[in-house]
């Protein structure tokens, strides 16, 4: 993985661990000599991640849609920024610009940014590793509703399992560089004989 992108949190009302995590994730994802792509953004935790990476002498490409693209939003020291005409193309660039997936907690565009990875990935889009930097337990409701929607056959436990889980960001992508894609449950899943 050369360039992994992060579905993180804008808002700044939230609590202080959640931004000193993501610093942490950015300055990993540097360390480890992988380029950051994310949203664009220098508030929340969008703007720790890059800082984070930027402090430790990491490349991050911001992709952003013009009514973002402000003094107030948008982070002016990142190695590029790219400008789409508006949110699709901008979820477009960033898969085409990734070689994985990150999602930090965040509202509702990280939660439709992280689904519509997952879900191409399993209907066969891609082939990427996703993962949950689980900080405060903030993705455990939410992993509780996808095993619930395994249980209940809404989803294959293959597709579930292939989402990474941790704590901490350096087992965090140490768990995405050991992604085995689930292609029998793809088959499965979209029918294939």
């Amino acid at each position: 993985m050369k360039s992994i992108c992060v579905f993180c949190g804008s808002s700044d009302a939230v609590h202080n661990d959640y931004k000193t995590a993501a610093f942490q994730m950015g300055a990993t994802l540097a360390q480890n000599g992988i380029r950051v792509v994310y949203g664009g953004g220098k508030t929340g935790l969008m703007g720790e991640v890059a800082n984070g990476a930027l402090s430790a002498g990491g490349e991050v490409i911001g992709v952003i849609i013009p009514s973002m693209n402000t003094p107030a939003l948008a982070h002016t020291g990142l190695t590029q920024m790219d400008v789409t005409p508006e949110m699709r193309s901008r979820k477009a660039r960033m898969h085409e610009l990734s070689d994985g997936f990150i999602a930090l907690p965040g509202g509702f565009g990280t939660w439709d940014e992280l689904f519509e990875t997952i879900t191409w990935a399993q209907t066969g889009g891609h082939e990427k590793p996703v993962g949950l930097l689980n900080v405060k337990n903030y993705y455990i409701p939410l992993l509780a509703d996808i095993d619930h929607a395994v249980a209940e056959g809404f989803v294959f436990n293959e597709h579930r399992q292939a989402i990474s889980f941790e704590t901490d960001p350096s087992k965090l992508l140490e768990s995405m560089r050991n992604y085995e894609h689930p292609h029998e449950a793809v088959k499965r899943w979209m029918k294939e004989d």
